[in-house]
């Protein structure tokens, strides 16, 4: 991971946003010495949080399921089609 001081963000952002573009490499941003954030490309944003929403969301439907559990004569896809409309 670069390491980059904030002054040197603001003179420099089309050069950095073009290499997160390019290598996806995240940045560390510093202030006074001190790291305050990072940089990361959007390909990782939608790998690291996206992909987690859709997880969690799975799960959730899942755990909703499994606490309303149906008589075996009702299909799964009914179940599944009843929980997911509310």
């Amino acid at each position: 991971m670069k390491n980059l001081r904030a002054v040197d963000l603001r003179k420099s952002l089309g050069e950095v946003a073009r290499s997160l573009d390019r290598s996806g490499e995240p940045v560390a941003l510093t202030l006074r010495g001190r790291p305050v954030g990072v940089l990361i490309s959007v390909r990782d944003w939608n790998e690291r949080f996206t992909s987690r929403a859709v997880q969690d969301e799975r799960r959730r439907l899942v755990a909703e399921i499994l606490a309303d559990r149906r008589p075996a004569s009702v299909p799964i896809e009914e179940a599944i089609d009843e929980v997911r409309r509310g």
